[in-house]
């Protein structure tokens, strides 16, 4: 457990706090590429880690996100003119490029060259991946850009969405270290006891620090002919975690799947979840949908992209089924994949969970390495050091599940799979 000043420390991610200093050394998720592809379209609001911003795509295609409110009198932008490569706020003509700078002054005489003294706050941004990303941090302390392997492959083999979950973000990164929950949350049918996490409810979690974040191995020991069953994932810093694609044989088109938890502020995060196929085959629908929330009908755009499946319905739960097909009742269908279940019961622990009154166990290790190592790099950075993660050594790791017999260790086992193009050096504590 936390007390209750370490709970506020790792989950508060505002302005000046330890947490949300941490954030802003990192490229962050802003919005999807989509949502801003019209050059002098309209303007689009925009949360992160508690900061009210407006996204823009000015007449030259560039990206400009930039304070909410106007320096002038504090109007929204939001409302603003995009034409000319700036937003021109509408209350009294004053335009703004993408990087903040006032190009225009039109309720000021000519000769005045007040506007050469005003500013609005701007963050760099960069379009790569089907994601705009935004870089909040000093620009002396800017890291290379976020080339993820996901973000490399072409389009047909890549898929990104986000859905919002209101909750504080560390909820849901909590929830995705967990693996030992595969076995219980996402039961989606109770009656095939064959199943490797049927078979084996009680893993062994195994991490293993590196310099941008960890390595963790769930290990269900099936028996001893058959061997044990391994899934590996990877944590990269602050917010990402790599998960292996669900099938159990080898592929010609393997897949890796993942997400990303990103602070809207301290009650909100989205969702960020990815899928990409490393073969020849690009992605069919049933993989998007499989892996990620990617169907449009179960997500209300016009509603902050809040799936329609919400606490308001109870997450579609189904008492029934809950008897008889799953172990929660709650929709897993084609349309919206498990990741409703994981929302459903994260937000059902408050959308600030009191960590004084948990009870963490054995299996939650991968749990307790997040905290200590998020914690340990807000320190790092509170004491002007560099955290972990701002580096390029995670843009080749991948994860990967395997059957390995029982005495090879998954660390060995799997390592070419794992850090594929990546130098393995993991940091011993």
């Amino acid at each position: 457990m936390l007390n209750a000043q370490d709970n506020q420390h790792v989950t508060q991610t505002g302005p000046g706090t330890p947490m949300g200093e941490l954030m802003r050394r990192y490229w962050i998720p802003a919005l999807l590429s989509w949502e801003v592809a019209e050059p002098d379209g309209t303007p689009v609001r925009v949360k992160l880690l508690g900061e009210e911003l407006i996204a823009f795509k000015d007449t030259d295609g560039k990206i400009g996100l930039i304070d909410n409110y106007c320096p002038h009198r504090r109007a929204s932008l939001f409302f603003g003119r995009n034409e000319e490569c700036g937003l021109r706020c509408v209350y009294h003509g004053w335009k703004f490029d993408v990087e903040g700078n006032c190009v225009d002054m039109p309720s000021e005489p000519a000769e005045s060259n007040f506007k050469d003294k005003v500013k609005v706050l701007a963050y760099p941004c960069m379009d790569m991946g089907g994601v705009v990303w935004t870089y909040m941090g000093t620009l002396e302390n800017q890291p290379p850009p976020p080339l993820f392997e996901w973000t490399q492959v072409v389009e047909t083999h890549r898929a990104v969405n986000k859905v919002l979950q209101e909750s504080n973000w560390l909820q849901g990164l909590e929830g995705g270290v967990d693996s030992v929950h595969a076995s219980y949350l996402h039961n989606n049918d109770i009656t095939n006891t064959s199943r490797f996490e049927s078979r084996s409810a009680a893993p062994s979690i195994e991490v293993e620090p590196t310099d941008y974040g960890y390595a963790y191995g769930s290990v269900r020991h099936l028996s001893k002919e058959e061997g044990n069953f391994v899934r590996a994932y990877q944590f990269i810093m602050p917010f990402t975690q790599l998960r292996p694609d669900d099938r159990r044989e080898s592929s010609s088109s393997p897949k890796v799947a993942g997400h990303m938890w990103v602070p809207i502020d301290d009650e909100h995060h989205f969702v960020w979840n990815f899928v990409y196929s490393l073969g020849d085959e690009p992605l069919t629908e049933a993989d998007k949908a499989k892996h990620s929330d990617l169907a449009y009908e179960v997500i209300d755009i016009n509603n902050g992209f809040r799936c329609i499946w919400n606490a308001d319905n109870d997450y579609g739960i189904d008492r029934e089924v809950q008897r008889t097909q799953t172990f929660t009742g709650i929709l897993a269908d084609a349309r919206v994949g498990a990741n409703l279940q994981d929302r459903g019961i994260q937000e059902s622990m408050g959308t600030i969970v009191d960590r004084t009154r948990e009870h963490l166990a054995t299996t939650d290790r991968a749990i307790i390495a997040t905290r200590r190592m998020l914690q340990e790099a807000a320190n790092v950075v509170g004491d002007g050091g560099t955290p972990r993660g701002t580096g390029p050594s995670y843009y080749k790791v991948r994860s990967i599940q395997r059957v390995l017999p029982v005495n090879v260790p998954w660390q060995e086992g799997m390592k070419d799979l794992l850090f594929e193009g990546a130098e393995y050096s993991p940091i011993m504590e």
